[in-house]
């Protein structure tokens, strides 16, 4: 498990560095690694990295399509969070070979607050056994 704590209400967090160093801890050589966020108002992706202007156009863009301020039944006034941490998901799997994960070259992983600031977790689950082509 990892702790993590976010600085604003809505933010995304490059994660890739922990999740390249849990799979070394645990000696996952070949396999997947499986990103879970314990959460209802957070989530993880996978997306660019290089260009931070990215991470945010997915925010601002996310936020249009889901404000804050909505006609929400939900009056803890968080509905949009859930919402968002339903659309983006709370799990990703990596691909991971000769104990590496395999992302594209512009590709990282982000966590995802839709509700903070806040500390927050996350897992890391190793998965063996990726199938090679022969």
């Amino acid at each position: 498990m990892f702790e993590i704590k976010t600085p604003r209400r809505v933010c995304t967090l490059d994660i890739t560095p922990r999740v390249s160093q849990a799979v070394e801890n645990i000696g996952l050589t070949e396999g997947a690694a499986m990103v879970y966020v314990p959460h209802t108002t957070a989530a993880v992706t996978i997306n660019e990295g290089a260009d931070f202007d990215v991470q945010r156009d997915i925010l601002t863009t996310i936020s249009k399509l889901i404000p804050r301020g909505g006609d929400y039944s939900h009056l803890e006034g968080n509905a949009d969070a859930h919402i968002k941490s339903t659309l983006v998901g709370v799990s990703v799997l990596v691909p991971v070979s000769r104990g590496s994960l395999i992302l594209g070259t512009w590709q990282k992983v982000f966590f995802c607050e839709f509700d903070g600031p806040r500390a927050r977790k996350f897992y890391v689950i190793g998965l063996p056994g990726l199938v090679k082509e022969q």
